[in-house]
Formats: C-alpha cells, sequence, structure tokens
C-alpha cells in the first residue's frame, strides 16, 4: 500500500469534476478472500471523515501521514464493541445510478449510496451512467463477487449482466432519498433474484417496478436520448433567427441570409431527429435493441404523417405521433419475441437480424398508417387550442408549466413540463415558443431562489449552506434546477413552497410580457435570442425574489455550534 499527497491536485476523471488530492495505490495477491476489497472497504469508512483527509492532506512528513492513519484507525476500532468486523465489510454491494438528463441526480444517487455504505460498513462500487457516458464501469469479476446491486435509474440500464444476482430495482430519487432504506434491505438479504430475461423469481414491495413506474422510465429512456437533438438543433435555429435580417422577407425569416440559411438548415436537420430518436429509444427501453429500428421507422412515420392513401405524409402527428410510436414499436417487438419463443434454436440467430426487424417494420407501418390521422387532427387541436388562447388563459397556462418546474426540481413533474415544452416548441408556433420559454424561466427560479435566500437571510441558514448557496446562481442562469434538491431534502414544506411560487409567478410574467423562446435549453446563454428579453429578465428577477423572499420570512432561524 502507497499514499500519495498531491498539493494542487491532479485531474482523476473524479464524479463531482473536482481534481484529486489523496491518491491510494493497493498491490494485492489475487486471492479468493479479495484482500483488496477488504482494505478499501476499511479505507473507505475512513476517508468519509472530511477531517481525516483534511489532515491527511496537510500532513509535511510521511510519519505524521501515517500517525494521523494509525489515530484514526485507533478511534475507530475503539468506537467499536467487534473490532474483527470493522476490517471486513458486513456485505459487498454494487450500485448503478442514472437519471434522464444525466446531469445531476446520476452524481447525488451515487454519492448518496457511497456515504451511506461507508456508515453502515459495507463496501460499494457505483456504476453512473449520466451525460457523458458510463463512468466506474462495473466489471465482470466485480459482478460475480456481489452480494447485492442495487440499480437506481429512470432510465434504460443493460441488465442481463446481472442474471442470477441479488438485484433491487428503484427510482433514482430513492438512490438519494432513501440510500440507508436500499442499503438495510440488501444486508437484510430480503431481494428477488434477477433473470436475464428482464423478470425476477419473486417479487419484492421495495422494487417500486410498478405498471406506471416502468412507463415513465421508458419515456425518460426516450426523452434523454432526445434531448441533445433538441438542444443542439434548437440552439443553432435560435441563432439562425437572431442572425437574420426580418425586413427582407418576413415568410422567410430564419433563412434571408447566407449565414442565417446556414444555421437553420444545420440546426433543422439536428432537430428533425427529434421524433424518430424520442420513439426509437422507448421502443428500446421496452423490447431491448430489437426495438430501436421499429421505433426508429415509428417515429419517421409519425413525423410525417404517412397514410395508407398518401404514404409520403400529409399532416404530421408531432410529438404525441412520436410518443405511441415508441411505445407500440417497443410492444410490438416484444409479441413477436413472445410468438417467436417456439421456433427452432438454430433460427435463433436469424431473430434479431430478419424476423423482428422485418415483421416490426411492416407492423408499425400498418398500424401508424391507420393512426396518423386520429392522432394528428388531435396534434392539431392542441396546437389550435393553445394558439388561440390568449390574456389571462395564456397567463394561467405560464403559472402551471412554470409551477411545475419547481414541484420535484429535474422529477416526473419536472420532466412532463419540460417534455410538454419542447413538443410545444417542435411545433414551431408563437404560442410554443411563449410556452418554452415560460418552462425555462420556471426551471431557471429555484437554485436563484435558494441562491438569493441565502444571501440575504443569512441567520436562515448554516455556514456550510451559505457557501453552498452561492454556487446556485451559477446554476440558476445556467437552467440546471437540481441545484436546489439539497436544500429541499433538508427542508422541503419551506424550500418546495416558496420556489413552486417563484417559478410560478416568474413563468405566468414571461407569458403576460409576450416572451419567447426558439431554443429548448441554455439559460442566460440563449437570452440575446429570446423575444422581449427584457421583460424575460424581469420575470426572471421579479420570481426569483417573491420565492427568496417568502423563504427567508417562513424558514426558522438556525444555531450553529
Amino acid at each position: 500500500l502507497s499514499a500519495i499527497v498531491v498539493k494542487n491536485g491532479v485531474d482523476f476523471d473524479s464524479v463531482d469534476g473536482e481534481k484529486v488530492q489523496l491518491l491510494f495505490l493497493i498491490a494485492a495477491p489475487d486471492t479468493e478472500d479479495n484482500v483488496h476489497l477488504d482494505l478499501l472497504s476499511k479505507l473507505s469508512v475512513l476517508l468519509i471523515d472530511e477531517e481525516f483527509t483534511s489532515k491527511l492532506k496537510n500532513a509535511t512528513l510521511p510519519e505524521e501521514f501515517l500517525r494521523i492513519i494509525d489515530q484514526a484507525e485507533a478511534a475507530k476500532d475503539e468506537a467499536t464493541t467487534d473490532k474483527s468486523e470493522i476490517s471486513k465489510p458486513q456485505i459487498r454491494i454494487l450500485g448503478v445510478t442514472g437519471c434522464p438528463t444525466g446531469i445531476a441526480h446520476t452524481y447525488m444517487a451515487a454519492e448518496s449510496l457511497e456515504k451511506t455504505a461507508a456508515k453502515m460498513n459495507c463496501f460499494i462500487k457505483v456504476e453512473t451512467r449520466g451525460a457523458g457516458g458510463v463512468k466506474n464501469e462495473l466489471t465482470d469479476e466485480e459482478i460475480a463477487s456481489a452480494d447485492c446491486i442495487i440499480v437506481a435509474a429512470d432510465t434504460q440500464v443493460p441488465m442481463d449482466r446481472f442474471s442470477g444476482k441479488k438485484v433491487i430495482q428503484t427510482k433514482v430519487s430513492d438512490g438519494i432519498h432513501k440510500a440507508e432504506k436500499l442499503i438495510q434491505q440488501a444486508i437484510d438479504g430480503n431481494v428477488p433474484i434477477y433473470k436475464g430475461s428482464g423478470t425476477t423469481q419473486k417479487k419484492s414491495a421495495a422494487s417500486n417496478n410498478s405498471i406506471g413506474h416502468q412507463i415513465y422510465k421508458h419515456l425518460m429512456s426516450g426523452v434523454s436520448h432526445m434531448l441533445p437533438f433538441v438542444v443542439g438543433g434548437g440552439i443553432l435555429i435560435a441563432i439562425a433567427f437572431l442572425l437574420d435580417d426580418y425586413s427582407i422577407d418576413p415568410s422567410h425569416f430564419g433563412s434571408n441570409t447566407p449565414m442565417a440559411a446556414w444555421f437553420i438548415t444545420i440546426g433543422g436537420k439536428a432537430f428533425g431527429f427529434m421524433l424518430p430518436v424520442l420513439a426509437g429509444y422507448i421502443a428500446m427501453s421496452i423490447a431491448d435493441r430489437p426495438g430501436l429500428v421499429v421505433g426508429f421507422v415509428g417515429g419517421t412515420l409519425a413525423a410525417t404523417g404517412a397514410t395508407f392513401a398518401n404514404p409520403d405524409g400529409e399532416i404530421s402527428a408531432g410529438f404525441l405521433g412520436a410518443l405511441l410510436a415508441g411505445f407500440l414499436g417497443g410492444y410490438i417487438v416484444l409479441g413477436l419475441k413472445k410468438l417467436c419463443e417456439k421456433l427452432p434454436k438454430a433460427l435463433d440467430a436469424i431473430k434479431p437480424i430478419l424476423i423482428y426487424p422485418l415483421a416490426g417494420v411492416f407492423l408499425i407501418g400498418i398500424v401508424l398508417s391507420a393512426i396518423n390521422p386520429a392522432v394528428a387532427m388531435l396534434n392539431s387541436g392542441l396546437t389550435n387550442f393553445l394558439s388561440s388562447m390568449g390574456g389571462s388563459s395564456m397567463i394561467l397556462l405560464g403559472c402551471i408549466v412554470g409551477g411545475m418546474m419547481s414541484i420535484d426540481m429535474g422529477g416526473p413533474f419536472n420532466k412532463a413540463a419540460y417534455v410538454f415544452g419542447t413538443g410545444m416548441l417542435a411545433a414551431q408556433t408563437e404560442s410554443g415558443f411563449m410556452i418554452m420559454a415560460a418552462v425555462m424561466v420556471g426551471g431557471m427560479v429555484p437554485p436563484l431562489v435558494i441562491a438569493l435566500s441565502t444571501t440575504f437571510f443569512k441567520r436562515k441558514y448554516t455556514e456550510a449552506d451559505r457557501k453552498s448557496g452561492l454556487v446556485n446562481y451559477i446554476m440558476g442562469l445556467c437552467f440546471i434546477s437540481e441545484g436546489a434538491i439539497p436544500f429541499a431534502a433538508q427542508d422541503p414544506i419551506r424550500v418546495i413552497p416558496s420556489c413552486i411560487l417563484g417559478s410560478a409567478v416568474a413563468g405566468g410574467l414571461s407569458m403576460a410580457f409576450g416572451c419567447t423562446l426558439r431554443a429548448p435549453h441554455g439559460g442566460v446563454f440563449v437570452f440575446p435570442t429570446i423575444g422581449n428579453v427584457g421583460g424575460y429578465i424581469v420575470a426572471l428577477a421579479i420570481g426569483s425574489i417573491i420565492g427568496a423572499v417568502l423563504l427567508g420570512v417562513i424558514k426558522k432561524k438556525v444555531v450553529e455550534e
């Protein structure tokens, strides 16, 4: 065992993006007792103490470094009645976390599980499946030696690798708020055995795999893959309008100048993948890889509005059509898998490359051609209804979608409002642009409420809260609602209502001022593309101030030792 202190830190691809100052190098024999895992477990329990790690970083001599470790170990052993249990973890746990956007909840759940496992004397390694890809990926050897695996995710996770292991499947929010309960369930062993087919040998009340949650997980799997196309394409389209000259030809605004035409063409191509990708990955979440092609084709047919009378398309079935295509495509492939179970094993190799795609595409083509006209009418009716709304009705809608962004800050309500906003943005109507603006301003408010409240009502927060509250200025301006979650988790009764009120006010004012947004994300960075940006800034400021003042008034004072 060797240890290194790097005073200025070194980039080590850490989960939180921070530089690493303490490095431990372990060389251990490859034996069945996995001595390195025991060592890692003991080390992780010690390193969870920030005071201990601070002392190690500031040690000036190797002898002082070792003395700090000895003292910490002795104190730990003395506080435990059975010293033999300290070096050996109760249980070896693996975890997987993932959220639809892959930005905040993924890593918050991983951190919560790791800290809780350390406190409960359990070894744990957590694989994060975030927007930047898979980090800390679990190996076959680690899976084989694990006692239990916790999958806390709202997106599709490759599960066949866990076949035959005890697996707890739950929501990513449970990984954040119910980590102790999950770890305790793993220790108790009351966990179902996972089968490679995607079922479990027995049901568990704590698995949270209700039909509603399954549908939500499939939907969010599609949304998480769709968002990069929407964001990238949408912002490029917004830039095209920013660079164009409206007076040249109002009917072709966005492509009058060569530069604007280039931006809107590239952005439009990226944006055009939105519906096929949404449907494709919903279907893949349901039926694994065989569902991908069926979902993609279904999403494309929904986008073009293909019918029996006009295969090239008539009226687009839009966002609603793509949602239906994704779920229908996934369940069509599941049905085909069921029907093909009795075929000879010699045909197993051609099922995924011939039978499933051929029959699946044919069937989704029939179904979409039949339902597209009805869905297109429904989609057009919804768009026309929203376009016809005015005055108080639009303001009320702005309050609703803005408030929803603060209810769970990245959870189902937040995502429902955001998906509604991006769906209306895809319609490229004035009312759709206004709705998207109200959605984004509602999502920017919660972190700003926290930041302002911790700045101007300092007696209501601890010193640590005041320091972390400053980061929320940046997160709010960048449209990262999740920045408020740690504060909401500490005091939900006061924080959440304050944020909801602030977001609702901001969303309503955005509508009242007629603010429009052609980009689905970006926060302050897309402000130059916003219609009536002055009114938008006023709406954001008023909503944030109202929420912060309310929170500052109703929150109790804290007494620090």
